[in-house]
């Protein structure tokens, strides 16, 4: 996809990778640019600097997703990519690390990594597959593929993203759709929360203006994983040549990391 004069929709397009998402497009020459966050003040606020528009979403509901998307079909005729990079990171706590985060945590990853993704689907395939034409981008982090100590919750909904992506890719790729998956791992944002980034920031921490000149580079050669960390390609072929290997060796890895603690 070569972005110039299209249309384009950010989730969590406010703050960190999404902001960086947003100036690029920018600079790449989209002609409309829709930046939605769940702080609709700083939304507002870059959508003036960028001469965009801005919504306050919480990509939770799906009916203003629903309306989101159609404002936006009605305005500039039609939504040409769609990044659903809203997210956020809780980590595992106490004795039972993998399943100590209560109920109300897990619900919360499943349905902004996982259902926000589909929503949007549900909103953009009508008008997407009429013109025969349309792109999701999502955001879906390196743990997606690779898991990520302490982090039980997040690593579980990534891998769903992942598995969502791949259906979307498969039922609709002869409609003319395209899906990539943007899979880096540190990223220097409020996430990372000022820290080293633990397991994540071993191999480096990229800036979101790094991130996203290679998500245009993938969405301009439609590669389905987006990696802005080298190093996460042959993690996910040594994972997938010898699984038990693997998971000896994230073991180990996790014995070597101290559990880490948010900002």
């Amino acid at each position: 996809m070569d972005l110039r004069d299209k249309v384009a929709v950010v989730t969590g397009g406010a703050s960190g990778i999404g902001t960086g998402l947003c100036r690029k497009f920018r600079a790449e020459g989209v002609r409309g640019l829709v930046i939605a966050d769940l702080n609709g003040d700083a939304a507002s606020d870059l959508a003036a600097e960028l001469d965009g528009k801005s919504y306050a979403v919480d990509v939770r509901d799906e009916a203003a997703i629903a309306r989101m998307v159609t404002e936006t079909e009605a305005e500039f005729g039609q939504v040409d990519l769609f990044c659903s990079n809203a997210g956020i990171l809780n980590l595992d706590e106490g004795e039972f690390w993998a399943t100590s985060s209560p109920n109300d945590v897990w619900q919360r990853n499943w349905e902004i990594h996982v259902m926000a993704h589909i929503y949007a689907a549900r909103a953009c395939l009508p008008d997407m597959m009429r013109r025969r034409d349309g792109y999701f981008l999502h955001t879906v982090s390196a743990a997606g593929l690779l898991t990520q100590p302490f982090t039980a919750a997040y690593a579980t909904t990534k891998h769903a993203a992942i598995g969502f992506a791949e259906s979307l890719a498969i039922t609709h790729g002869d409609h003319g759709i395209k899906v990539s998956c943007l899979c880096p791992q540190a990223v220097d944002t409020a996430m990372l929360g000022g820290t080293d980034g633990g397991t994540a920031g071993l191999d480096g921490i990229l800036s979101p203006e790094q991130v996203a000149e290679a998500v245009v580079q993938g969405l301009r050669e439609e590669c389905f994983l987006i990696l802005p960390h080298e190093q996460v390609h042959q993690y996910h072929l040594n994972k997938a040549q010898n699984y038990n290997r693997w998971i000896g060796g994230m073991r180990k890895l996790r014995r070597s990391m101290r559990p880490p603690t948010l900002p």
